[in-house]
C-alpha cells in the first residue's frame, strides 16, 4: 500500500482559464469541484455523458519533475491542469480503484493522457513528455473538503485505509 500527500489544489473557473491555486477546495460527490470549469460544464471536453466521472483529475509532483528532468519542459505543476497534485501517489494503479484523498473518497475512471490542446496551452514537447504519467480522471463518491496536506490512501475492500 501507499500513502501520499496533497501538494498542490486547482481549479479554473472555465475552459482555457488560469489555474487558481487553494489552500482547500470543496468537492460535490457526482459533480466536481467547486468553482472548477467541470463541475459548472465548462471545460473544454465536458460531455454529457461524463456523468460526473471528469469530476476531478489528479498528477503526480513526481510526473512533473520527471518531464523537466528527462525532457528538459520547463513546466510547473499548475500548468498541467489537473486539480489535485499529489506526492508519493502511483497514480496509473488507481484506475478502477477507491481510494481517499482526506474526507472525499474518489473511485479512479481512467488515465488522463495529454493533449494537443494542453501542449497548445503550454509549450512544444509538453505531450511527449507527460505520456502515460499526465494523471488520472476519477469520479467523486463521497464528497468533501480537500485540503493541502492531506493523506492520499486506497480503500480496501473492507472499508479501512490501507497504508
Amino acid at each position: 500500500m501507499f500513502r501520499g500527500t496533497v501538494v498542490g489544489i486547482y481549479t479554473a473557473p472555465g475552459e482555457g482559464a488560469p489555474m487558481e491555486s487553494h489552500d482547500e477546495v470543496r468537492a460535490v460527490a457526482g459533480v466536481g469541484l467547486d468553482g472548477d470549469r467541470y463541475a459548472s460544464g465548462q471545460g473544454k471536453y465536458t460531455r454529457k455523458t461524463d456523468d460526473g466521472k471528469r469530476a476531478v483529475t489528479l498528477i503526480e509532483r513526481e510526473a512533473v519533475a520527471a518531464a523537466r528532468r528527462e525532457y528538459g519542459i520547463e513546466l510547473e505543476e499548475h500548468e498541467a491542469r489537473r486539480n489535485v497534485v499529489t506526492e508519493g501517489v502511483p497514480l496509473n494503479h488507481l484506475v478502477g480503484r477507491t481510494f481517499r484523498v482526506g474526507d472525499v473518497v474518489l473511485r479512479g475512471f481512467k488515465l488522463s493522457e495529454p493533449c494537443t490542446y494542453l501542449e497548445g496551452m503550454t509549450r512544444s514537447g509538453v505531450r511527449k513528455s507527460l505520456v502515460h504519467r499526465a494523471g488520472l480522471r476519477a469520479e467523486i463518491l463521497e464528497g468533501g473538503t480537500i485540503n493541502l496536506g492531506d493523506a492520499v490512501e486506497a480503500v480496501e475492500p473492507n472499508g479501512e485505509a490501507g497504508t
